[in-house]
C-alpha cells in the first residue's frame, strides 16, 4: 500500500513561496488503478514525483510498501554524458536486477539499435522517453506511475507499451495522470481530481470527471 499523509509541497519563486500541494491525502491499495485529472499546473506532476522519491514533500509523509516505479517515460534521471547502456549498468546494480535480462528486454523493447551506446544528450526526446519506458517495464515494480505518457512514439510503439503495461501487468497497482477520459475510463478503478493543490475524491469514476468539467 502506498499512503500519502498531510503532503505539502512548496517552491521558492521571484514573488515567494509558491504551494503547490496543499495537505494531500490518499491511500493506495496493491492493485488499485486510479487516474488524477487536474488542469495544467494543478500540481499532477508534482504529485507524481514525490510519490516516486524523485523529490521529497516540503512537510508530510508518503509511506510505501510495495514497490514505485519512476515516472513511465522521465528521463531527468539519466547521466546525458553516459551512454543509454551506461545508464541502464547504473539501474541494474541500483535495483539489483540481472543485468543480461534488462539488457535484452531493453534492447527489443526500445528499437534504439546502436544508439543505445551513444551519450543520452544525443537523444531526442522521444528517443530518451522510449529508453525511459523500456527499463521501467524491464524492472519490475509493484505500482507504476504514469504521467501523461501512454502513448510514446507511432502506434505500434504505443500498443507495444499498452500491452506490456495494462495487459501483462493488469495484477499491478497504476497512478495514472491523463486528460484523456477514454484512457482513465479504460485503465482506472476510479479517479480524483487535483485542483489548486487541493485533492478532491470521489465514490466513482463519472462524479471525479462531472466535477472536473465543472472547473473548466
Amino acid at each position: 500500500m502506498i499512503s500519502v499523509e498531510h503532503v505539502y509541497k512548496q517552491y521558492q519563486t521571484r514573488g515567494g513561496m509558491r504551494t503547490v500541494l496543499n495537505d494531500i491525502n490518499f491511500e493506495l491499495k496493491k492493485g488499485e488503478k486510479v487516474g488524477i485529472l487536474g488542469r495544467n499546473g494543478a500540481g499532477k506532476s508534482t504529485l507524481i514525483r514525490l510519490m516516486s522519491g524523485v523529490e521529497p514533500p516540503t512537510s508530510g509523509e508518503i509511506k510505501r510498501s510495495m514497490s514505485i516505479s519512476w515516472p513511465l517515460a522521465f528521463s531527468g534521471a539519466f547521466q546525458g554524458s553516459l551512454t543509454g547502456m551506461d545508464n541502464l549498468r547504473f539501474i541494474c546494480r541500483i535495483y539489483d536486477v540481472d543485468i543480461d535480462y534488462v539488457k535484452a528486454f531493453t534492447e527489443d523493447f526500445s528499437e534504439l539499435g546502436q544508439y543505445l551506446y551513444e551519450p543520452v544528450k544525443r537523444y531526442s526526446s522521444g528517443m530518451k522517453a522510449r529508453l525511459a519506458f523500456a527499463l521501467s517495464l524491464a524492472v519490475e515494480f509493484d505500482c507504476y506511475l504514469i504521467d501523461e505518457v501512454i502513448a510514446v512514439g507511432d502506434s505500434r510503439f504505443s500498443e507495444k507499451c499498452r500491452y506490456e503495461l495494462f495487459e501483462k501487468r493488469q495484477d499491478r497497482s497504476i497512478i495514472l495522470v491523463s486528460h484523456s477520459p477514454s484512457a482513465m475510463k479504460q485503465y482506472c478503478d476510479n479517479a480524483m481530481v487535483l485542483e489548486a493543490g487541493h485533492l478532491h475524491q470521489f465514490d466513482n469514476m463519472d462524479e471525479a470527471y462531472k466535477y472536473y468539467n465543472a472547473q473548466i
